[in-house]
């Protein structure tokens, strides 16, 4: 099973290149201790927001979701100063 996640971001940076240091960080570090794609995927000219989706492909699609919903959970714990605005999972 696919699993996505859309989260859109606000993020505390007033230009666009503290956005790309907050985003690679954090996306990096999720690729690396959670094996799952991550990508910006909207609002790329716009300093204090970031749309990103991750994405996982399990057997089992419980498993799946979990995963993705540690990673948001880690996110929320490891930068606090970014505000999740909404978490969408989709289950293909």
């Amino acid at each position: 099973m696919i699993v996505s996640c859309w989260l859109e971001l606000d993020l505390p940076s007033r230009t666009l290149k503290e956005k790309r240091s907050i985003l690679k960080s954090a996306l990096t570090r999720m690729r690396r201790r959670f094996n799952v794609a991550v990508a910006e995927m909207d609002f790329q000219d716009v300093a204090g927001a970031a749309a990103i989706c991750l994405v996982t492909v399990n057997s089992n699609g419980t498993y799946a979701r979990g995963v993705l919903e540690e990673a948001v959970a880690w996110l929320e714990r490891e930068r606090p100063d970014v505000v999740i605005l909404s978490c969408e999972f989709e289950v293909m």
